[in-house]
């Protein structure tokens, strides 16, 4: 049910913002479809490991770190109990900075304490109330709560104006010499609610269209 309530949103996104944007228009009829994959009632704190280990990195190298942290777990991403009795030495080996170590294991500790909200607690919330009580955990701001409400919770109308691919993507789109400034790209998109996370996802593809598909985004594929 899940799968066939996602897709119809996604067909009804994609309608929508094709009439209500001729250049967003153009990316949607190369693309032809979104392909944006949501996780199943993954439980938050594992869409927030994911989504720390992306900050400020390409695809790419976020995939092999990832999957470097899953061989210390017979292939699977650890628990926040497992994840605490990895030494730092582990941690940074799989790739992830100091900093990043230090707020793996927050969240970690966060999560076992009770600060992390399960799966269908977090369904139950607003986006802005999630904002606002994951932003309180060291090292997470709103850009890394935005993929965790796209990327594990599904939430069809956010707009990471911050992400530096969502601005080229607008500038591309756009046919403009320069990035739209955050707070401007919020006021672009407007029109395109309820289904902002969508046109999110396709102006990610526009900066990938001109790319061979072996040096592409791998989220957006």
């Amino acid at each position: 049910m899940f799968t066939e309530n996602w897709q119809k949103n996604i067909q009804q996104a994609t309608y929508f913002l094709s009439s209500i944007d001729q250049d967003l228009a153009l990316v949607i009829q190369k693309e032809k479809t979104c392909r944006l994959q949501i996780k199943g009632k993954q439980e938050p704190y594992f869409g927030l490991l994911e989504a720390i280990a992306g900050q400020q990195l390409h695809a790419k190298a976020v995939t092999a770190i990832l999957n470097r942290l899953k061989l210390l777990n017979n292939g699977q991403l650890p628990t926040a109990k497992q994840l605490l009795t990895y030494t730092e030495t582990e941690l940074r080996a799989c790739g992830f900075s100091f900093r990043k170590v230090a707020t793996l294991q927050q969240l970690a500790r966060a999560t076992i304490e009770g600060h992390v909200p399960s799966y269908d607690q977090a369904q139950a919330m607003t986006d802005q109330a999630l904002i606002e009580l994951l932003t309180q955990l060291p090292g997470v701001g709103i850009w890394t709560v935005e993929m965790l409400l796209i990327f594990t919770l599904g939430r069809l109308d956010v707009m990471p104006v911050h992400d530096f691919g969502i601005r080229e993507g607008w500038r591309i789109c756009k046919k403009l010499s320069e990035q739209p400034k955050p707070k401007e790209l919020k006021e672009k998109t407007s029109s395109w609610s309820p289904y902002r996370s969508i046109g999110a996802w396709f102006l990610w593809r526009a900066v990938e269209q001109n790319k061979p598909q072996n040096k592409q985004n791998p989220l957006t594929l």
